[in-house]
């Protein structure tokens, strides 16, 4: 009786290692130039098809192409998915399905780092911006998403901003 018991616990103990050995490898893979950060996909999404389905989205790395509309303070310091006004500037992208008025997509609380944001204080409405990160909460049934990347791919010329 106790060969068997033995036999058992040798068996779990060799499943649970097999368990945690592919654990290991599912993980992102090690970035070469930099082995300490993990290299993260993104997927390109259109934002509308995030707000109609909120919790597909949670907890992905995702990345959007969109016209910047203004900085904000929507949704900081809200306790559910805090981000700290300290740290944090929300920001507004222009609805896509609107495209010939200046109308802010404000179901999506986008979050940026302040000394990031500082770096784009000239932006206007109507600048095209790419950003990428990570859905880290549907509160209220709307995406709560922190940018990792953050690149302005055109700006309006002086003349068209006046």
């Amino acid at each position: 009786m106790k060969k068997i018991k033995y036999l058992l616990l040798i068996l779990a103990v060799a499943l649970s290692v097999s368990v945690n050995m592919d654990t290991v490898k599912a993980q992102a893979p090690i970035n070469l130039e930099n082995p300490m950060q993990a290299t993260v996909s993104y997927s390109l999404v259109n934002p509308l098809d995030m707000l109609a389905k909120p919790s597909f989205y949670l907890n992905k790395n995702v990345k959007i192409k969109a016209k910047f509309d203004k900085f904000s303070t929507l949704g900081l310091d809200y306790t559910p998915a805090m981000r700290s006004s300290e740290d944090y500037i929300s920001f507004l992208i222009q609805r896509p399905d609107v495209p010939d008025h200046n109308i802010p997509l404000s179901e999506m609380k986008i979050f940026l780092k302040r000394s990031e944001a500082e770096k784009h204080i000239d932006l206007d409405a109507g600048d095209l911006i790419e950003f990428s990160g990570k859905v880290f909460s549907t509160a209220l049934g709307d995406i709560w998403m922190d940018v990792d990347n953050f690149t302005v791919l055109t700006e309006k010329t002086k003349t068209d901003k006046k």
